[in-house]
C-alpha cells in the first residue's frame, strides 16, 4: 500500500505546507513523510530547507522530532553536493543516522566522518592538543561503525554477503580475509589502537592480520611517532601468540631501536634445546644485518650474554671450536661436531654444562653473524665465483680514450673498480700499469682508493693488501701524499660500515698528519668505517680537522661527521650549522651541508626545524643541504608534504644548484613506489633549465634503480640525447642504474643502450663529459662482476642505511669526483644463499620456473663484433675486386701442392679487413655451430638452480623449492641468505663455497685472474702506483 501510495504522490508541496502549521503531530506527520519521499523530491523540499532548520533549532520540538528534521536537512545538503552542511546535520540526526543503512548516502556520509575524524585526530596529535576537541557526535557515530566492523567481521558467510558493502573503502572487498581489514583500516586510520586490537585478537587468522597492519603502517602511515605506537602495538599482540612470529617482531623491534627485546628473543632460541630454534635465531640476525644499521647490530651483540657456568678456559675452546668445526669437519653431520665441541671442553673441564657448550657455540656463530663478517665473507666468495665481468668492455674503453684526456682517464678507472666492486680480481689494473702511471695528483688518489672498492669486504687482508701505499713511519713515509690518502679512503671503503678492526688506524693516521690530502683521505675512511657509531672521541678527531679551515681536509670532515653521526639528529648538527655561517670556504660549507643531511637521516617529521632553517637560508650552498635534509629526513615515505616542499624548490629557487637538487632529492623520498617518480618528474625533465633535467634523470635513476621500469626508460631515452653535454651525461648514469641486472632477452632497450654507450665511446668528437657518463655508465651496468644490483629496501621492506648514503654521497660527485665510488655502498649481491646449521652451504636444487634467458648474463662482447664496427664503412672498389678474384685463382695450383690448411691461410692473407673479419665470423660461427643444434629445440620453460645461484630481482618471483629437496629453507625466501633444515642429517654433505676461492672466478681473466686474486700478497707488491 505504502508503495502505491508512493507512485501516487506527484507533489510534495501538501507535505512542505503542513511545516507552516502550528500543531506539533502534523509538523511531526509531515517530517516523516518527507523522510520517504526525500529521494523523489528534494529539489522542491530544498526550497523549504530554512523551515526544516529552524524546526531542527527549536528547543520546543521534542527530541525525536527534532533528529527527524536533522535528518532530513542532512539528505537534502547531500542531494545538493554540500557535504560538510550534510555531515554537520546528520552529527544532529543521532540514532536516526543508522550507519548499516545500505545506500549510497550512509556510504557517503560515513567515508566523510572518517575522513573528517581521522584529519582531526592527526591534527589534534601533532600539535600535542587535547582530543577534546572533536565533536562528541561525530566519535559517537565513528565509534557505532567501528564497532559494527568488528561485529561484522565474526559473523557466518552466509550473512556477510549484504553486511560487506557496509565498508567505505571498497579496495578491500577484494582481499579474501576481507571480513576485518575494514574494521583495521579504519582504525588505524582514525588513530583508533584500541579498535585495531580488538579486530587483530578476534580474528581467525592473527598472523595474517598482523603481516596486513605491518604493512598499512608502513605504506599509509605518514607519522613516525604514529608508526612507532601501531608497531609497540602488533609487537606485543604477536608476543602474546602460541608461536611467535620472530623474524617479524625483531624487524619491529629494530624499526622502533629496542636491541633489548631482540637480544632477548635470540637468547631464547639459542638456549634452546632444538635445533630449529637455533636456525631461526641465525635467519633472524641475517634479517637484521641485511638493513645495514651497524650500531644497532653492534648493541645487539654486545647485550648477548656470555655462557654462565664456563669458566674462563672453557670458553675459548667452545668459541673457538665452530670456526675450526667450519674450516675441518666440514663434511660431518651436525651432531658429530657438536659432541666433538663437548669433548673438548669436557677434557678440560669436566663438570661443564653440556646446554652451556652449546650455547657458547651459537653465541660464538650470532656474534660473527651480528658483526656482519660472516655475510661479508660468504658474499666475498659467491662474488669471486661467479665474477663475469668482462674485460673487453675495459681495454676498448681505455684503447679510445685520448692519453691527454685525464677525465676520461680517471673515469676508466672509476669504472673498472664499480666493474668488479667486490670481486677481488684487479687483473685490469695490474695488465695495463704504464697506463695507470699516468694518473697524477687527485687522479692518482683515485686509483689507490678503487682498490677499496674492488676489495670491499675484505676485512681479514685489507690493511695488508693496502700496505704499499699507507702512511709508512708516522708523519709520512717517502710516497706520494695522494696515494697515501686515496689508501686510507680505500681502506674505509673496504671497511664501510663494519670498521670495528680498522678504526684506530684511522684515527692515529688521522692524527699524525698535517698534510691535507692525507686527512681528506682518512677522514673519508674514519666515516665510512665508523658509519652511524656516534663515537664522540672519532667525532672530536675529525672536528679537530674541520677546525683547521683547510678546504680540501674540511670537506671531507664535513661529510665524514655525517656519516658518523647519520641518523642520530645529533644536536651537532647546530654546532656545525654554526661553522658553516663561520667559514668562507665553499667546499666546506658544502661538505657540513651535506653532513648535517645526514644526521636527519629517517628522522621525518622531528627534522621539520631543521629542514626549515636550511632551506631558508640565505646561503644556496646551505639551501642545496636543506635539499638532501628533506630527502634523508622522508626517505622512502613518498610524504606528500616532502614532496610538495620539493617541487615548489625544484620550481621557484634563484640557484640552479639548489634546484637540480631538489629535483633529485625526490628520488630519495619516492623510491619505495618507484612507478610514481616518472610521472611525478615526467613535465620537469622537459624544462627548459638544463639543471632540472639533470636533477630529473638522475632522480629517475636513484628511485627506479635495478628495477627496469619501463616508464623510465621511456623518460631517460630522450635524455640521453640532449643538447647539453652534462644532462647526457646524468640521463646516461641513470639508465645504467635503472637496467642493471637486465638483460636483452627481457628488455631489448638494454641491446640498444649497450650499443649507444659503445657508439659514444668510440667517437672522437664527443664531449668528455657525456663520454665520462657513459663509461661509468659501462661500469655500473656491469657492477660487481655482473651480480649486484642497487637495491635501497630490504627484503623485509626497510631501509638500507648504508645503500641510501651511499648514493647521497655519489650525487655529489658533480663537485668532487673521488665520491664516485660511494655508489658502490648501494651494491647488494643478487644471490641467493642457502646455509646449514654450521653456516657452511650446501650443495641443493631449486627451481626457477621461467626460461633461462630471461635471466642469464649479458653476452660477452667478442673481438669481431668491434673489429667488424669499425671497419665495416670501409669501401671496396669493383676493380679491387676483380683484381683479387684474378690473384685467388693463380694462387690455387699452388694451393693444391700444399696441405688444405696452409693453403687457406695463404689464400686468406692477401684479403683486406673486410675479408678477414668475415672469414672470422665464419670461423666463430664454426665455434659455437654445437649450439644451434640445441636451439633447434623449444627453449625450456623452467631452470634447475644450484646453491649458490644468482637470482636477479625480477626472478625473484618465479623461484620455487623442490617438494622431494632434502633441505627446507627456514623462511621461504627467494633470495639472500636463508637457512636450511637438514631432513636426512645423517647423510654425507657436499658444500658448494669453499674457503679458498676456486681458480673459476674470472670469467674474462682466466688463469691470470685467478692467480691473481687467490694470492692477495701478490696482488699488493704489483700494484700500480709509481712512487
Amino acid at each position: 500500500m505504502a508503495a502505491a501510495a508512493a507512485t501516487m504522490v506527484s507533489s510534495a508541496g501538501g507535505l512542505l505546507a503542513m511545516l507552516n502549521e502550528s500543531h506539533p503531530q502534523l509538523k511531526f506527520h509531515a517530517l516523516s513523510n518527507l523522510i520517504s519521499f526525500v529521494d523523489q523530491f528534494w529539489p522542491e523540499i530544498s526550497t523549504s530547507v530554512p523551515i526544516i532548520e529552524s524546526l531542527y533549532e527549536d528547543e520546543e520540538f521534542g527530541q525525536h522530532q527534532r533528529q527527524l528534521a536533522a535528518l532530513l536537512v542532512s539528505k537534502v545538503f547531500y542531494y545538493l553536493g554540500e557535504l560538510n552542511d550534510s555531515l554537520s546535520y546528520a552529527l544532529g540526526a543521532g540514532p536516526l543516522f543508522e550507519v548499516s543503512e545500505d545506500s549510497d548516502y550512509i556510504h557517503t556520509l560515513l567515508a566523510k566522518a572518517i575522513d573528517e575524524y581521522a584529519s582531526l585526530r592527526s591534527k589534534a596529535a601533532a600539535s600535542s592538543d587535547d582530543a577534546a576537541k572533536i565533536d562528541p557526535r561525530l566519535e559517537a557515530i565513528v565509534e557505532r561503525m567501528l564497532d559494527k566492523y568488528v561485529e561484522l567481521a565474526f559473523l557466518p558467510d552466509e550473512n556477510i554477503l549484504e553486511l560487506v558493502l557496509l565498508s567505505y573503502c571498497s579496495s578491500f572487498r577484494c582481499i579474501m580475509d576481507g571480513k576485518y581489514q575494514q574494521a583495521m583500516g579504519t582504525a588505524i586510520d582514525c588513530q583508533r589502537l584500541d579498535k585495531l586490537e580488538e579486530a587483530i585478537t578476534r580474528s581467525d587468522n592473527v598472523h595474517g592480520t598482523l603481516a596486513y597492519s605491518i604493512n598499512v603502517s608502513h605504506s599509509f602511515v605518514y607519522r613516525r611517532e604514529y608508526r612507532q605506537e601501531v608497531l609497540r602495538l602488533l609487537v606485543k599482540v604477536y608476543q602474546q601468540l602460541p608461536s611467535p612470529d620472530y623474524l617479524t617482531i625483531c624487524q619491529c623491534l629494530m624499526f622502533l631501536y629496542e636491541p633489548e627485546g631482540v637480544a632477548n628473543i635470540l637468547e631464547k632460541l639459542l638456549c634452546s634445546e632444538n635445533k630449529e630454534d637455533a636456525l631461526l635465531a641465525f635467519q633472524v640476525a641475517f634479517d637484521l644485518v641485511e638493513n645495514e644499521h651497524q650500531a644497532f647490530l653492534l648493541n645487539v651483540r654486545d647485550r648477548l650474554t656470555a655462557p654462565k657456568s664456563l669458566p674462563s678456559e672453557s670458553v675459548q675452546p667452545g668459541s673457538s671450536d665452530p670456526a675450526s668445526a667450519q674450516n675441518e669437519n666440514s663434511t660431518a653431520p651436525e651432531d658429530v661436531q657438536m659432541t666433538d665441541g663437548s669433548s673438548a671442553v669436557t677434557t678440560n673441564v669436566p663438570e661443564a654444562d653440556p646446554k652451556e657448550v652449546m650455547y657458547a657455540e651459537r653465541l660464538t656463530i650470532i656474534k660473527g653473524i651480528l658483526s656482519g663478517e660472516t655475510s661479508i665473507q660468504l658474499t666475498l666468495q659467491f662474488l669471486y665465483s661467479h665474477n663475469k665481468s668482462d674485460l673487453l668492455i675495459l681495454k676498448t674503453i681505455k684503447q679510445s680514450v685520448e692519453m691527454r684526456n685525464s677525465v676520461c682517464h680517471s673515469a676508466t678507472i672509476y669504472a673498472n673498480a664499480i666493474m668488479h666492486a667486490g670481486t677481488t680480481v684487479d687483473t685490469f689494473l695490474r695488465d695495463n700499469l704504464d697506463w695507470l702511471s699516468r694518473a697524477t695528483n687527485w687522479a692518482k688518489f683515485s686509483a689507490t682508493a678503487g682498490l677499496g672498492v674492488i676489495h670491499r669486504g675484505h676485512l681479514q687482508q685489507g690493511r695488508s693488501l693496502m700496505a704499499p701505499y699507507l702512511p709508512q713511519g708516522g708523519a709520512g713515509g717517502g710516497g706520494s701524499p695522494y696515494s697515501e690518502g686515496g689508501a686510507l679512503y680505500a681502506l674505509g671503503l673496504i671497511h664501510a660500515n663494519h670498521g670495528e678492526g680498522i678504526k684506530q688506524f684511522l684515527r692515529d693516521s688521522l692524527r699524525s698528519t698535517n698534510v691535507e690530502v692525507i686527512q681528506h683521505g682518512a677522514c673519508l675512511g674514519l666515516g665510512l668505517a665508523a658509519l652511524g657509531t656516534a663515537d664522540e672521541e672519532i667525532y672530536d678527531d675529525i672536528k679537530t680537522v674541520l677546525y683547521t679551515d683547510s678546504a680540501v681536509a674540511g670537506e671531507a670532515a664535513g661529510i665524514s661527521m655525517g656519516l658518523l653521526m647519520v641518523g642520530t639528529a645529533s644536536e651537532k648538527a647546530s654546532e656545525m650549522l654554526a661553522y658553516a655561517h663561520e667559514t668562507q670556504h665553499e667546499k666546506i660549507i658544502r661538505g657540513l651541508a651535506l653532513g648535517i643531511a645526514l644526521t636527519v637521516y629517517g628522522r621525518e617529521e622531528e627534522a621539520d626545524t631543521l629542514i626549515e632553517q636550511m632551506t631558508q637560508d640565505q646561503d644556496p650552498i646551505l639551501r642545496y643541504g636543506g635539499m638532501y635534509a628533506l630527502a634523508l629526513a622522508y626517505r622512502g615515505t613518498a610524504n606528500n608534504k616532502a614532496i610538495r616542499q620539493l617541487l615548489h624548490f625544484a620550481v621557484s629557487d634563484v640557484s640552479d644548484d639548489v634546484r637540480r637538487t631538489a629535483v633529485l632529492a625526490l628520488g630519495f623520498v619516492l623510491y619505495s613506489e618507484p612507478e610514481q617518480t616518472p610521472r611525478i618528474v615526467s613535465l620537469l625533465s622537459e624544462s627548459y633549465n638544463l639543471h632540472v633535467r639533470y636533477g630529473a634523470a638522475l632522480a629517475v635513476g636513484i628511485s627506479c634503480a635495478g628495477t627496469g621500469l619501463s616508464e623510465a626508460i621511456s623518460l631517460l631515452e630522450p635524455l640521453t640525447s640532449d643538447v647539453v653535454d652534462f644532462v647526457r651525461q646524468g640521463a646516461l648514469i641513470a639508465m645504467a642504474m635503472v637496467m642493471i641486472q637486465i638483460n636483452e632477452a627481457s628488455d631489448s632497450h638494454v641491446g640498444t643502450f649497450r650499443r649507444q654507450l659503445e657508439k659514444i665511446i668510440l667517437d672522437k668528437h664527443e664531449d668528455t663529459m657525456s663520454k665520462m657518463g657513459a663509461i661509468l655508465a659501462s661500469g655500473i651496468l656491469d657492477a660487481g662482476g655482473r651480480n649486484v644490483t642497487i637495491r635501497l629496501l630490504s627484503k623485509t621492506k626497510h631501509d638500507k642505511v648504508t645503500a641510501l648514503v651511499g648514493l647521497a654521497v655519489f650525487s655529489q660527485f658533480w663537485y668532487w669526483y673521488p665520491l664516485i665510488y660511494f655508489v658502490s655502498l648501494s651494491f647488494s649481491p643478487t644471490a641467493f644463499i642457502g646455509l646449514n646449521y654450521n653456516l657452511k652451504v650446501p650443495r641443493f636444487e631449486f627451481l626457477s620456473h621461467a626460461k633461462p634467458s630471461l635471466f642469464e648474463y649479458s653476452k660477452p662482447t667478442t673481438v669481431p663484433t668491434t673489429t667488424s664496427a669499425v671497419k665495416l664503412p670501409t669501401a671496396v672498389l669493383s676493380t679491387s675486386a676483380k683484381a683479387k678474384a684474378r690473384a685467388k685463382k693463380e694462387a690455387e695450383p699452388k694451393a693444391n701442392a700444399e696441405k688444405s690448411s696452409g693453403a687457406e691461410s695463404s689464400s686468406a692473407a692477401p684479403n683486406t679487413g673486410k675479408g678477414k673479419s668475415s672469414s672470422e665470423k665464419d670461423g666463430e660461427a664454426m665455434q659455437v655451430d654445437s649450439p644451434p643444434e640445441k636451439k633447434a629445440e623449444p627453449e625450456p620453460l623452467f631452470e634447475i638452480l644450484t646453491n649458490p645461484a644468482r637470482v636477479v630481482p625480477a626472478q625473484e618471483k618465479f623461484i620455487k623449492f623442490l617438494e622431494d629437496s632434502r633441505y627446507v629453507p627456514v623462511k621461504s625466501a627467494p633470495s639472500g641468505f636463508v637457512l636450511l633444515r637438514d631432513l636426512r642429517p645423517n647423510e654425507q654433505e657436499v658444500l658448494s663455497l669453499t674457503d679458498a676461492p676456486t681458480s673459476t672466478a674470472s670469467a674474462a681473466g682466466g688463469s691470470a685472474a685467478g692467480q691473481q686474486s687467490s694470492s692477495s700478497a701478490m696482488a699488493v707488491d704489483v700494484e700500480p702506483q709509481p712512487p
